[in-house]
């Protein structure tokens, strides 16, 4: 059955333009707040939403995502509430592919049967785990799958030609590529080399990629997913940080 995340791309790539696909933490600054967010960024342009799950140790995430996910667990956000939040959207929004982007532990806590029947019935399409390798399939990435869910991996300036393919084995949805070493937002990546493992990344995979960690502003969004002399580039943006996705010769960014 092809999901919303793969006809959004198929889309996307007929169209010939770029995606925008935005970063929110769900509960940031409270609940209500946080789904009238959700609700409006279809409205002002996002392809795809990557919701945030707050979590206590965030260990890749920079200052501002650190800071939403605090003020959204003061605010009483746990996973119950993220996904009544995705139940709500889902009311006046069928279209609009929603990735949830976080760490293991909460979903653990939940249990994985129940978190996955959970995520599905509420109408989550995919899932971004940064602290499980693909050496722990059989963890959730596995069981994803086989609920219906797009399960997206995360590859590196780090990760070689060797790491790769290990990387994209069962990896669906989209490839995410994090354009710099280091925590998000903490630095601007170098265009000309997140051009270069794009490209790379692409010799082993039909995926579109994702970028993201660096894109910070518009600005860098479009330098990364700039026209060229190829097919026209495909731009993916978050909020309050940046990413980036390219699938045969059309690029995708997206902020974080």
């Amino acid at each position: 059955m092809t999901t919303r995340i793969e006809k959004r791309f198929a889309a996307l790539k007929a169209e010939g333009r770029a995606a925008l696909v935005t970063f929110m933490m769900a509960g940031d600054p409270d609940s209500d707040t946080s789904l009238a967010i959700a609700k409006a960024l279809p409205k002002a342009g996002a392809d795809l939403i990557e919701l945030g799950m707050p979590f206590t140790d965030p260990m890749a995430d920079g200052p501002a995502i650190q800071a939403a996910g605090h003020r959204a667990l003061k605010a009483g956000q746990r996973m119950t509430k993220m996904l009544a939040m995705v139940r709500e959207f889902r009311k006046t929004d069928d279209l609009t592919p929603i990735v949830l982007m976080g760490y293991y532990n909460p979903i653990y806590i939940y249990g994985v049967d129940k978190f996955l029947a959970d995520a599905k019935a509420a109408g989550v399409d995919g899932l971004i785990i940064v602290d499980l390798p693909p050496e722990e399939d059989e963890e959730l990435c596995l069981p994803a799958l086989k609920a219906g869910l797009n399960f997206i991996r995360l590859a590196t300036p780090t990760t070689d030609d060797k790491r790769l393919p290990k990387v994209l084995s069962n990896t669906s949805g989209f490839v995410y590529y994090v354009s710099i070493t280091g925590i998000t937002g903490a630095a601007i990546p170098d265009t000309s080399k997140v051009t270069a493992a794009v490209e790379r990344i692409k010799r082993h995979t039909g995926l579109p990629v994702a970028v993201g960690f660096g894109v910070k502003d518009a600005a860098s969004a479009r330098a990364i997913a700039r026209p060229s002399r190829r097919p026209a580039p495909v731009t993916r943006a978050t909020r309050p940080a940046s990413s980036i996705s390219r699938r045969a010769g059309r690029s995708a960014g997206s902020a974080r």
